[in-house]
């Protein structure tokens, strides 16, 4: 059979325009925010790649960041580990929903000092970051270990200097544990440091301190445990000594009622608990309930849903905790009732 000209052209056209249409719907899904659970996104990214063949392309730029491009509509999804109050969710058109729990974790850059060697506790640790301890061999330091040989040297304080949701857990806790740290500085995604030096992301506090004898930051435990930092322990609110970890995480967050909790604002620090790990929080995706761009919106969507079903055992590979089955299926059902994808 003979193809006119014509029939040649439409054929043709026809296939250029299903090239289009289908890299169209394989666009890489966009995002941006916490530095706090990029080692999982990116992980569960590309295990989603290679099975749909759609990418995410996520930029670590922090809770502010993220917040900032979701209200700015030049992401599909923003990332934050500050939950935003409902009234702000309302006042922008948007909705959260929390994917993971995590710690964030002194760490600390001190001779002969393994991870879990050093104890600390809510007090210290505001007095350190408010410039009131600036020696390691303090006393209340010492009172905290008295077996350890801590040197008579400076304390380097590093914090972080963009606006940061591992900021805000560590500043939400250090108001619950000080008074003076709540009346002075605070808790926010930015505050006003007392000391210190500033260090973009995660990835930045955790290489200033590598990088500097005598240090002290707050990371989450993914980004200790891969740049091989020394983390503390800590003393929690029931008075016991816990390590960071999967299972003090998971006692942090034993009492969550995210079914009760409006718009699943829910903060965890300064739980609780035998166990319970004292700078926990989960981390939070932000999404319009009326996206301009509606397909993009379902396969940011699609690729969550899919993390849900699919992807705990990586989480808890990088000390994540994924939440109960049951939490991820009522987040699903919010899904419809509040996301017109139509």
């Amino acid at each position: 059979m003979k193809l006119t000209f014509k029939k040649l052209s439409c054929a043709i056209i026809g296939l250029v325009l299903g090239a289009v249409s289908t890299a169209a719907m394989a666009a890489d899904i966009t995002g941006a925010g916490a530095t706090f659970p990029y080692p999982l996104y990116s992980k569960w990214a590309d295990a989603y790649k290679s099975q749909t063949g759609i990418g995410l392309n996520y930029q670590s730029i922090g809770s502010g960041g993220g917040i900032a491009q979701i209200k700015a509509k030049t992401v599909t999804f923003g990332a934050s580990d500050k939950p935003l109050p409902p009234e702000e969710l309302e006042a922008a058109g948007l909705t959260q929903f929390p994917t993971v729990v995590g710690g964030a974790v002194p760490v600390v850059n001190l001779p002969d000092i393994r991870s879990g060697d050093l104890t600390l506790d809510g007090d210290t640790l505001a007095k350190i970051y408010m410039g009131e301890i600036t020696k390691w061999d303090d006393a209340a330091i010492t009172k905290l270990n008295p077996t350890l040989a801590l040197p008579n040297t400076d304390i380097v304080v590093v914090h972080r200097s963009d606006g940061s949701g591992t900021t805000f857990i560590w500043t939400n806790y250090l108001s619950k544990v000080s008074k003076a740290w709540s009346d002075k500085i605070g808790a926010g995604t930015a505050v006003e440091w007392p000391v210190g030096l500033g260090a973009k992301g995660n990835e930045g506090v955790a290489g200033n301190v590598q990088q500097t004898a005598g240090s002290i930051g707050y990371v989450e435990l993914a980004y200790a445990t891969a740049n091989k930092l020394s983390y503390t322990a800590m003393i929690n609110k029931d008075g016991n000594k816990v390590q960071p970890s999967i299972d003090s995480f998971a006692a942090a967050a034993g009492n969550a009622d995210w079914a009760n909790a409006k718009d699943f604002y829910l903060i965890l620090t300064d739980q609780p608990g035998e166990n319970a790990w004292p700078v926990a929080g989960a981390t939070f995706i932000l999404i319009y309930k009326d996206p301009s761009d509606k397909v993009a919106t379902k396969q940011a969507l699609d690729f969550f849903k899919w993390a849900y079903e699919n992807g705990n055992d990586m989480a808890r590979d990088l000390d994540y905790v994924p939440l109960p089955d049951n939490v991820h299926k009522f987040i699903e059902a919010t899904w419809d009732k509040t996301i017109n994808l139509n």
